[in-house]
């Protein structure tokens, strides 16, 4: 699944395996920064950050991708992995929140 409300970049050669979500849309945490208004007039506060994914990069199944992530590319991402802030090149990250793990060579 993909809500890409700014711009979603996916290199050359990749695997995207089922169920990974790539969001690029996000919101304040704190309601008071993200409720505008009040009662049946309530808006909400959301803004987006784009998301860039190298070439070579294989994501697992069930992975989410969070707003602002950069992927470098040569990439494994494990299976369930919950990507919060960048990848660097030529690594395998997995688990939540996702971090490397090894370097691949």
């Amino acid at each position: 699944m993909f809500l890409d409300n700014n711009k979603l970049t996916i290199g050359k050669n990749g695997l995207i395996a089922p169920y990974v979500q790539i969001y690029t849309a996000t919101h304040p945490l704190k309601a008071s920064e993200r409720i505008i208004g009040n009662g049946n007039e309530s808006r909400y506060l959301t803004s987006a950050k784009p998301v860039t994914i190298g070439d070579n990069v294989w994501i697992g199944g069930n992975s989410v991708i969070f707003p602002g992530v950069t992927i470098g590319n040569n990439v494994t991402i494990g299976a369930g992995s919950v990507v919060t802030k960048d990848i660097p090149y030529n690594v395998l990250a997995f688990g939540n929140p996702c971090e490397v793990k090894k370097e691949l060579k």
